[in-house]
């Protein structure tokens, strides 16, 4: 891929420079009013309302809250830029003027960023002289935090006439203003668990006469961890994490029932689809051994996501494009988190680049932190990096049909 003619990133890069006082206060104004999963009502309108101000095609209550906006005129199919929408509940305790106006809500996983930096680049390519010689398809998404919203803007038909998306996820232990870019695994699939163990009730002193329940609880969870280290290829990483539990009437009576809720993750598909049944086996022998007996839901939740080479290679030398080599870092491991965007993969080949945003000389706080914050000049650099891609990704298209 030829890199752009350097009038077009030049007239990329002023555009953008010109918009960034405007970005940052439209980042304030999201950050300040955030909205829960399924809730982004405010937020949405506030999208749609500069995407027609930009004179984008805007259809509103996309996947119940979401927005789609669409942008060019060429007779092509659309290359997808996503961004998501919805906050975390936790309170803010950011020292920050524009931190959260709602009690117990909070943008602790830079979607305000996210959908900041997507507006952005939809401005730039509206503001381009040069006509796009593609057509370009804005997703905000609701409801990333659930695990939902990606499915519900596709049964919405956000994807018809997409052939490939683009997303970004913001990093803080990157350096703000930073690229992250992986190949292959990005993020792991998750899944849940909900088990409960199924004992006999009885004294507290007469624990002989009972089935405890609690008991056998603590010896699923420690099997599990420990049979993960040897029965699990190490090399294909497998987390599991029991994170809440609940059973038991009183202090000196012996549970009959403890229920475990859970979550899974893992980075290959192979060791995925057999995970379910290799955790029931090792309940399944645990509880036999006291006597006890269990019911087990396994819930297959969002996969990893695996990103398209030849896109990420369009995103590495975008930025590098835009940027400079020392701007863009390769990253070497994936990360155990879920992302929703991957079920969009699952259809159409996409990549989704990191973005730094570490504030430099201060620690950071990891996402989901009550503190998170964001080096907010980072949104510049994703503004230009996103709208470089857009616009190289339809240059190349163009040459190929040529």
């Amino acid at each position: 891929m030829s890199p752009p003619p350097k009038s077009v990133l030049a007239t990329i890069r002023g555009i953008a420079t010109s918009l960034a006082p405007r970005l940052i206060e439209i980042r304030r104004h999201i950050h300040g009013f955030p909205e829960l999963s399924g809730q982004e009502w405010q937020t949405s309108a506030y999208v749609a309302g500069v995407l027609s101000s930009c004179g984008l095609t805007v259809r509103e209550a996309v996947g119940k809250t979401g927005v789609v906006g669409d942008w060019g005129t060429a007779d092509t199919p659309f290359l997808g830029v996503r961004a998501d929408l919805d906050a975390l509940p936790i309170q803010e305790a950011a020292p920050v003027e524009y931190r959260s106006r709602i009690p117990g809500v909070m943008h602790a996983c830079g979607h305000d960023v996210h959908t900041t930096v997507a507006l952005g680049t939809a401005m730039v390519l509206a503001a381009l002289p040069e006509p796009l010689p593609g057509r370009v398809r804005f997703l905000f998404q609701p409801a990333e935090e659930t695990a939902q919203g990606a499915r519900w803007m596709i049964e919405d038909g956000a994807l018809e006439q997409v052939m490939a998306v683009l997303g970004l996820h913001v990093w803080p232990a990157l350096p703000g203003g930073t690229i992250g870019i992986r190949y292959g695994a990005l993020t792991a699939a998750a899944d849940e668990l909900d088990l409960t163990i199924l004992g006999e009730s009885g004294h507290g002193a007469r624990p002989h006469e009972a089935i405890d329940a609690v008991w056998i609880a603590a010896q699923v969870i420690a099997n599990l961890q420990q049979a993960i280290s040897r029965t699990q290829n190490p090399l294909r990483p497998v987390v599991l994490t029991i994170g809440k539990i609940q059973g038991g009437q009183a202090p000196n009576v012996i549970a009959d029932q403890v229920r475990l809720w859970g979550t899974v993750r893992s980075l290959h598909p192979e060791t995925r689809a057999q995970l379910p049944q290799w955790i029931e086996g090792i309940v399944q022998n645990t509880c036999a051994t006291y006597r006890a007996r269990y019911t087990l839901q396994y819930k297959t939740g969002v996969p990893g996501v695996h990103n398209d080479p030849h896109l990420t290679q369009l995103v590495e030398q975008s930025a590098r494009t835009a940027w400079g080599a020392e701007r863009v870092q390769i990253l070497t491991e994936p990360s155990l988190g879920a992302e929703d965007f991957a079920l969009y993969l699952e259809r159409v080949p996409g990549t989704m680049f990191r973005l730094g945003t570490g504030i430099p000389g201060q620690p950071y706080y990891s996402l989901h932190h009550p503190k998170f914050t964001v080096d907010e000049t980072a949104i510049l650099t994703g503004v230009v990096t996103m709208a470089t891609t857009v616009w190289n990704f339809w240059q190349q298209k163009m040459a190929q049909s040529s």
